[in-house]
């Protein structure tokens, strides 16, 4: 983000001249009467013509009907069978032009960009340039005919619905009529116009792209709903209330095309999803679902249970019914798959693979439906199916009053109470009381250490375990005993009743914390009643009093964080100096006066449940259209992975573990689908989406954002942590300005800290470790050592059969143990084996990512060394040896990478494939080319003088170097011998288990295995370059990288993969020594140095974060990890080291409509306005409304964050 502030133009000037091209084809429905270049004027009087088609034929029907020549059903006939032939005339000229111009239509929904921009030349009125450019066709042959028959069936009944007779009936009035007639035909011509002849971009548009041409069909639908009102008004006398019904729906119709354009009314697809959604919630008592699949599938469920109520004759059935099938349709029905799979975790991404052990134990409650699981629904739904049907057998037929005489009364003041105490102890486990606005003092103050918070918390998890068990186990009991005695159940058959009871024995369960406010609503207003009746209230009957409770608590709740939102965004367009446009104070001063309408627009959002758009995220307000509460019509789950999507994946389970016991105490509020929670832990942000919500679980889609902060995205964290701090980080005593929340007007409230097993990050730059030549001549001695360590090693796991095919190798740097691979693992391969390796695959999907922002810093090409001579580097030779593998794939340059000088110039490491077999035969001895007749030739078998040694014997090929024995002669002092025999006897007592000292001994006085050691060691440390002390910190780097510069010795030791790796891990554990030993002191004695080594191979991973292996030890949760990276713009290199603890992670909630808001003006901006500016105005950070962020954690194409969980299901029990 390079421009930042309040006069980033909201349009570019390209994209302000497509916008008012687009817009008025918009508002009628197809036609394009401006393109921005000089048309013949036939195209214009071609589609003037086209539109006022129906208009024609509607007006035949009309005038011959108004002449009494025909009734009004023939007359309508008429006119639907004329358009029906001029519409498939248009079709069949759509063909025929397609046919000639030798095209195919392919129409992917709205316009396209490309067509809009695209100048056609004219030849005359009917060329099939002229023809396609009016009329595109139809993409399926399908939707031919269909629309065809919608346009012909749409004119017809609109001739009937806008007859003037019908209209001067309705209104009394010839003028009036005149003018909603000629209004009407208006509409009727948009809508057959976008049916059958061009369709026009939506502002309401929910897909991305209209694969199956369902857009065309939107119109007329809302057209067809006005008709069917009118229709069962005209046929249906029994219901008085639809003929004021149909007069303001004729009003109304007059009024679609303007819906249209605003994009209030939804396509038929968000239409659906979201009518579904709200009948299940507010009519059937269930829970928005996860999927779409899920939603169609449990409305049609709970839909069945309704109607079984309905027609069961016994009240007893009824109650037995609703309460059993409330209770089984509120669990996770997902479960069930799992249930003859018990180890496998409920998580349907799978998200915890790869090895690691998960953040939980598998035992723990509720993970799993298994037999304890089983046994508590089991036993819950026996308590309350008896339970109510025993209260409704013996007190259901007692008569009484009031509520206060009779059976219900006990029951109501118990509700009252049982509804105190859950929010007053849910009230105290937060950070904040009463709506955020004020200091909980009982919260534990300062969050620097874990184990202390934890400690501070315990009085805290009592009030939460009391509150859980009278919130899920007494509370539903207590109101299934209300349900069971109410009088509304004598008047069973009503369709209302039944639905109403329908839903509060569902949702008693479903939800039982808003289920327990409902009722005590409906107790309160029925005990302040006393024995007075309320008309009209008290013959809906207790499940539709709840049923409207519901419904108006929602849209109270929604109405108010929408005004919460409005009045953010308007005061901060002028308080904020960074977001205050020129046009600040005209539009501040358009909201004051027209502060009516703008109260209106927020009222009509929330009463339909719809966001609330402001424009540009400016304060100009408008409806949107409604929509599911996901906001987004893909499957949850999409994301625009990079490599540090890897840190948000493994903090995704124990993250679900903390956000369990969370919702569990209620420390992060009332947790409702749609709720959003956002999560802050050092560079990590945390998105978290509630999507659903039963009876004890709860199901949440976990994003990440992106780590490579751009200037907006780093504004806006500033800000969070600013509120965090305030909220988390403050003085043990509270006066009365400090205990009020100063942050109340921001999108963000803080909530709880979590603890959760995540990656702590630090870094270190090396100035002064890698640069001192006291360490640089202790690293050679540390080499030796680690190399020495790691043949032993390898020599006892190859005794034990530890050791997998060289084959198999993947990712480089300190290669797992085999043992402690085998100990946390039932793997049939090594999670991480030293391999040098190509990482372009893992990164293909990074070159669009934004978190490649940043990366043109890290570029290579300047040479901060100077020129650097030629040489030949492993790359060189691997590439030399394996001709048919000489052309690599070319990867981007990332940190940690090293550019080479070989024959692929501008290559970065990452990108190169170094260590493939090199066709020398591994273990075959090197040919002798007569250059060296000082080559020793060995015989594969050597005369060991203790029989132990053969334990400790090296592969024939690793001592084959083509070395003279000179050289290693000369070489010999390098070798510590004290650190081989002390290593040896370890091992020895490794390898022997309880072994005599003779043994021991023997082993450390076997002279031909220790010369065996001494060759394989130093040949080692020539092939690398290093028979000499380091000088140069880049050449350690570059070895540390695996960019070994050709040497004598390279193509032996290349040509055995597994000494390779040994080698390259040695010199990692070796400068890794060399970080400690600098940052702890160095090592007092061997067996200190010897338990180090261990530690690295078991607890550490060593290598580079641009390789697979690095990836997966953060999957697996391995403990430690360390990178050795060099910052080319500082011209500094610095060690990375993750450590995985237990750490806090603030959590607060985000105003869920002010997100919805900004979603629902992206979704606009991007898919109708086609504003993907990456500078643009409504992706500047916004202090207030945390604009960039709420940005990235949308759904992509849309948005970009780095990764997103498929839904997690967990229990909350």
């Amino acid at each position: 983000m390079v421009r930042m502030g309040p006069d980033v133009p909201l349009l570019n000037e390209y994209k302000q001249e497509f916008f008012w091209k687009r817009f008025p084809q918009t508002v009628l429905g197809g036609p394009r009467f401006k393109l921005g270049y000089c048309a013949p004027p036939y195209v214009y009087v071609n589609q003037a013509v086209l539109f006022l088609t129906p208009w024609l034929f509607g007006g035949v029907g009309t005038l011959l009907c108004q002449l009494q020549l025909l009734q009004e059903l023939y007359a309508a006939v008429l006119s639907g069978m004329l358009m029906f032939a001029a519409a498939a005339g248009v079709q069949a000229l759509a063909m025929y032009a397609a046919r000639r111009g030798g095209t195919v239509v392919e129409r992917l929904g709205v316009a396209s960009i490309l067509v809009d921009e695209e100048e056609v030349e004219f030849t005359h009125c009917v060329s099939p340039e002229t023809v396609r450019f009016i009329a595109p066709g139809k993409r399926f042959g399908l939707n031919v005919v269909l629309h065809t028959v919608l346009a012909g069936v749409l004119c017809g009944f609109g001739t009937w619905y806008v007859f003037l007779g019908r209209l001067t009936a309705l209104y009394g009035s010839t003028g009036v009529s005149l003018v909603v007639f000629v209004l009407s035909w208006v509409t009727l011509c948009i809508a057959e116009y976008s049916l059958i002849v061009n369709t026009a971009a939506e502002t309401a548009t929910f897909q991305a792209q209209d694969t199956y041409e369902i857009t065309p069909l939107t119109r007329p639908l809302y057209i067809f709903i006005f008709i069917a009102v009118d229709l069962a008004n005209r046929f249906s006398h029994a219901v008085p209330e639809l003929q004021p019904a149909s007069q303001a729906l004729h009003v109304v119709f007059v009024f679609l095309p303007l819906l249209w354009a605003l994009g209030v009314l939804p396509p038929l697809d968000a239409l659906l999803l979201w009518g579904m959604e709200q009948a299940l919630v507010f009519g059937l008592g269930g829970s928005p679902m996860s999927s779409n699949i899920r939603l169609l599938s449990m409305f049609a469920v709970s839909f069945g249970v309704a109607v079984c109520n309905y027609f069961i004759p016994s009240t007893l059935g009824v109650v037995l019914f609703s309460t059993s099938a409330g209770f089984l349709l509120s669990l996770d029905l997902s479960q069930v798959g799992t249930l003859c799979r018990r180890q496998r975790l409920v998580f349907r991404d799978h998200r915890f693979h790869g090895g690691g052990s998960p953040p939980f134990p598998l035992t723990s409650f509720g993970w799993t439906l298994g037999c304890r699981e089983l046994l508590l629904y089991l036993s819950l739904l026996v308590a309350a199916t008896a339970e109510a049907g025993l209260l409704h057998h013996f007190l259901g037929a007692v008569q009484s009053r009031d509520l206060v005489t009779g059976p219900q009364g006990p029951v109501s003041y118990l509700l009252l109470i049982l509804f105190s105490l859950c929010w007053a102890l849910r009230e105290v486990q937060g950070a904040y009381v009463v709506g955020g606005m004020f200091l909980n003092p009982l919260y534990p103050k300062g969050l620097s250490n874990v184990q202390s918070f934890k400690q501070k918390n315990r009085g805290l998890h009592v009030a939460a375990a009391i509150r859980r068990v009278l919130l899920y186990l007494v509370s539903p009991f207590a109101m299934v005993a209300f349900l069971s005695m109410d009088k509304s159940l004598r008047s069973l058959h009503s369709a209302s009743v039944s639905v109403g009871l329908t839903r509060a024995f569902r949702g008693v369960w479903q939800s039982s914390e808003d289920a327990l406010l409902q009722m005590v609503v409906v107790v309160i207003v029925q005990l302040a009643a006393g024995d007075k009746t309320l008309p009209g209230w008290d013959t809906l009957g207790t499940g539709v009093q709840l049923l409207l409770v519901g419904l108006l608590m929602d849209r109270l709740t929604q109405f108010l964080a929408k005004l919460k939102f409005t009045l953010t965004v308007l005061v901060t367009s002028w308080t904020e100096k960074k977001q205050r446009r020129q046009s600040a104070g005209t539009l501040l001063a358009l909201n004051a006066a027209l502060w009516p309408l703008v109260l209106a627009v927020v009222t009509l959002s929330a009463l339909l449940s719809a966001p609330l758009l402001p424009l540009f995220t400016l304060p100009i307000f408008l409806v949107g259209f409604p929509r599911p509460q996901r906001s987004w019509p893909g499957p949850v789950g999409t994301a625009c992975p990079c490599p540090d999507s890897v840190f948000y994946q493994q903090m995704s389970g124990s993250l679900a573990s903390a956000l369990r016991t969370a919702f569990a105490s209620g420390s992060l509020g009332s947790v409702a689908p749609g709720s959003h929670f956002l999560g802050r832990f050092q560079d990590r942000m945390v998105w978290i989406m509630i999507l659903e919500r039963g009876y004890g679980y709860c199901t949440v889609n976990i994003k990440g954002l992106e780590l490579q902060e751009t200037s907006c995205h780093t504004v806006e964290a500033r800000r969070v942590d600013e509120v965090f701090e305030a909220a988390f980080e403050r003085p043990e005593r509270l006066g009365f300005t400090q205990g009020f929340n100063l942050h109340w007007g921001n999108a963000l409230t803080p909530c709880a800290a979590l603890a959760v097993r995540v990656y702590s990050d630090a870094r270190n730059v090396l100035s002064g470790i890698i640069d001192s030549h006291d360490n640089l001549r202790k690293l050679q001695e540390d080499f030796m050592k680690a190399l020495i360590w790691l043949l032993l090693r390898y020599c006892v796991q190859r005794h034990k059969g530890l050791l997998w095919s060289s084959e198999v190798g993947s990712g480089i740097g300190g290669m797992k143990s085999q043992s402690s691979q085998l100990a946390q693992t039932t793997c049939n391969q090594p999670s991480e084996a030293v391999v040098v390796e190509s990482n372009v695959s893992s990164l293909r999907f990074r070159q669009d990512s934004s978190s490649l922002t940043s990366f043109g810093d890290w570029s290579d090409e300047d040479d901060l060394f100077g020129p650097q001579p030629a040489r030949r580097t492993v790359a060189l030779v691997t590439a030399e040896a394996q001709p048919g593998h000489s052309a690599l794939q070319i990867g981007a340059s990332l940190p940690g990478s090293v550019e080479m000088d070989s024959l692929f110039e501008n290559m970065a490491l990452s990108a190169l494939q170094p260590l493939q077999p090199l066709g020398l035969g591994i273990g075959m001895p090197a040919v002798d080319k007569g250059r060296n007749p000082e080559v020793l030739r060995e015989s594969p078998h050597l005369n060991f003088s203790c029989p132990q040694s053969e334990v400790f014997n090296l592969p024939p090929g690793w001592r084959t170097a083509p070395l003279l024995p000179s050289r290693l002669l000369l070489l010999r002092p390098l070798f510590p011998e004290d650190w081989f025999r002390f290593s040896l006897g370890r091992f020895g007592l490794a390898v022997q288990g309880e072994t005599s000292e003779d043994t021991t001994k023997a082993l450390k006085e076997d002279d031909v295995l220790k010369d065996l050691h001494v060759k394989v060691a130093l040949s080692c440390l020539i092939s690398v370059g290093a028979e000499s002390a380091f000088t140069s910190p880049s050449y350690i780097y570059r070895l540390y990288c695996g960019d070994v510069p050709w040497t004598e010795g390279l193509d032996w030791l290349s040509s055995s993969k597994e000494l390779y790796q040994l080698t390259l891990q040695a010199f990692r554990f070796s400068f890794k020594l060399l970080f400690d030993q600098a940052s702890l002191g160095p090592m007092e004695s061997p067996e200190e140095l010897f338990s180090t080594l261990e530690e690295y191979e078991r607890d550490w991973y060593i290598g580079l974060v641009t390789e697979k292996g690095w990836h997966d030890s953060v999957v697996q949760e391995k403990p430690f990890l360390f990178s050795l990276g060099h910052d080319l713009t500082m011209g500094t290199y610095t060690g990375r080291v993750l450590s995985l603890q237990e750490q806090l992670v603030q959590v607060g909630r985000l105003n869920g409509e002010g997100v919805r808001g900004q979603w629902a003006n992206l979704s606009w901006e991007l898919l109708y306005a086609t504003n993907d500016d990456e500078e643009r105005y409504s992706i500047q950070a916004h202090p207030f409304m945390l604009r960039n962020l709420t940005v990235q954690a949308a759904d992509p194409p849309l948005g970009y964050p780095i990764y997103s969980s498929a839904p997690l299901h967990f229990p909350c029990l």
